[in-house]
């Protein structure tokens, strides 16, 4: 278990993807997480197989951080990725979350780079990652598929240990 100011971050359970799941049809998220046709692929993409927390606030779910961990001596690196329900958005836990997430692999794995990319469109998510220290790097173009299928840039951005807010 991690923990932030305001947030405590423990391995991600099934209960927890099964309540997470609603989410992404919901505004806030469904425009930025992509198709959400099929629940068996949604489910999927919680990455339930230990490279995922969930995100409390006190006894309640906020949501779910998922990592990819690059442990190549030559290229460590962790990419990160985070959803929140909608009641928990636009409080700072977000950053909270991140922050807590990021020390972890820094103190504990030895990580000193992160990367996130959000949609180049997401503000609210581009503010709450500079937030934490996130710098833009570059757009990468036509990165996703958007909902209603038409292609949009994602926004490179990276951390360096040093960097952290």
């Amino acid at each position: 278990m991690l923990e932030g100011e305001r947030t405590r971050l423990q391995p991600l359970t099934d209960a927890d993807v099964e309540t997470l799941l609603p989410a992404v049809y919901e505004p806030g998220i469904a425009e930025w997480w992509g198709d959400t046709s099929d629940p068996n692929y949604q489910r999927e993409g919680f990455r339930n197989d230990g490279s995922a927390f969930a995100i409390y606030v006190g006894d309640q779910l906020a949501g779910w951080l998922a990592f990819h961990e690059e442990r190549e001596p030559d290229y460590p690196n962790v990419a990160l990725d985070i959803m929140l329900l909608p009641d928990f958005q636009g409080q700072g836990l977000g950053p909270d979350a991140l922050r807590a997430a990021i020390r972890w692999f820094v103190d504990e794995r030895g990580h000193h780079r992160f990367t996130i990319d959000p949609t180049l469109e997401n503000e609210r998510a581009i503010s709450a990652y500079t937030a934490v220290g996130f710098k833009s790097v570059g757009v990468l173009r036509k990165h996703e598929r958007a909902p209603d299928g038409r292609w949009r840039d994602g926004l490179l951005m990276d951390l360096l240990a040093e960097d952290i807010s």
